[in-house]
C-alpha cells in the first residue's frame, strides 16, 4: 500500500531519515517507535508526500507520492498529524465533513452522510456535534480529528501519536479503530511512544533510532530488553504477559537512586 524504499529526508542541513526501507501491507497495523528525534514523524510525513526527500523513494500504490494530484493521493491515504489546529470556530460536524472533501462531485458523495455518522459514532464524539472545536478538552479534539480521518475512508491511515492526549478508556479505543480497519482490508501506520501499546498493539513494530530502521518485526521478536535498552539508552525489562503472552514493556526504576537525585 505504501513504501519507503531507501527513504531519507534532509531538512535544514539535518539528515533526520536515513535510507529507510519499509513497508506497509494490507491487512496490518505497523506500528512506529523510537526515541525523541528518531525520525517516526519525519519518516510519516515523507510516506504521506508533505515533505521533500533527500534521496530515495515513497510509493503510494505502487506510484511515487509526489506523482499524485493531491486529492486523487488523498482519496487513497489519509493522515493524521500530531497537531490538528483550527483556526476558525468550526463546529464538530464541520470539521469531521472536511474529511469527505476528496469525495466532492464524484460517484462516493452519495456516502458523505453515511461516512461522517458512522465516523463521529465509532469515536465517541456524536454527542459533541454542535460544539464548536476549539472549545473541547484535548482528548477530545484529538478523537474528532481521528473521526475526520475515518469519515475520509481511504485504504491507507497514517496516524502519527494518535493516543498521546488520550485517557486508558480512549487509547484501547483508537488502537481498536486501527485493528478493525486493517481487519477490513485497509493497512494502518502508527506512531506510538508507548512502547506498552505497541507491544500489545501491532502486528508489526518497526524501531527507529538516530533516523535509521535498526529492527522490524512481530513485537514477540522486536520488542526485547537488550533491544529496547540501547535504542532508549535506558535498561527496560520485557516479560510475557501471565494471560495474553504478549510483551509488556516497562522501564527499569530504582528507587534507591531516584532518593538520591537532587
Amino acid at each position: 500500500m505504501i513504501t519507503a524504499e531507501e527513504l531519507s529526508v534532509r531538512l535544514s542541513g539535518a539528515l533526520l531519515v536515513d535510507g529507510v526501507s519499509l513497508e506497509l501491507r494490507a491487512g496490518e497495523v505497523l506500528v512506529l517507535v523510537g526515541p525523541n528525534g528518531a525520525g517516526k514523524s519525519t519518516l510519516l510525513a515523507a510516506l504521506a508526500g508533505d515533505l521533500p526527500l533527500a534521496g530515495g523513494r515513497a510509493l503510494l500504490d505502487g506510484v511515487p507520492v509526489e506523482r499524485w494530484r493531491p486529492r486523487e493521493a488523498a482519496r487513497r491515504r489519509a493522515v493524521l498529524p500530531q497537531h490538528n489546529p483550527v483556526s476558525f470556530p468550526f463546529d464538530v460536524r464541520s470539521v469531521v465533513e472536511m474529511g469527505r472533501a476528496p469525495w466532492r462531485d464524484t460517484d462516493d458523495d452519495d456516502d458523505d452522510e453515511i461516512a461522517v455518522a458512522t465516523a463521529l459514532r465509532d469515536t465517541g464524539v456524536a454527542h459533541l456535534v454542535d460544539r464548536a472545536y476549539p472549545t473541547l478538552s484535548g482528548g477530545e479534539q484529538a478523537r474528532v480529528a481521528l473521526a475526520r480521518v475515518l469519515a475520509q475512508r481511504t485504504p491507507a491511515v497514517l496516524l502519527d501519536e494518535p493516543t498521546a492526549a488520550l485517557d486508558v478508556r480512549h487509547q484501547e479505543l483508537v488502537l481498536s479503530l486501527a485493528h478493525r480497519h486493517a481487519r477490513s482490508g485497509g493497512g494502518v501506520l502508527v506512531v506510538l511512544h508507548d512502547l506498552g501499546l505497541a507491544a500489545a498493539h501491532a502486528d508489526r513494530v518497526a524501531v527507529l533510532d538516530g533516523g535509521k530502521l535498526v529492527a522490524v518485526g512481530p513485537p514477540a521478536e522486536v520488542c526485547t530488553a537488550d533491544l529496547l535498552s540501547a535504542v532508549y539508552r535506558h535498561p527496560v525489562e520485557v516479560f510475557p504477559h501471565p494471560r495474553t503472552g504478549v510483551p509488556v514493556v516497562l522501564p527499569v526504576r530504582d528507587r534507591e537512586e531516584e532518593e538520591c537525585l537532587p
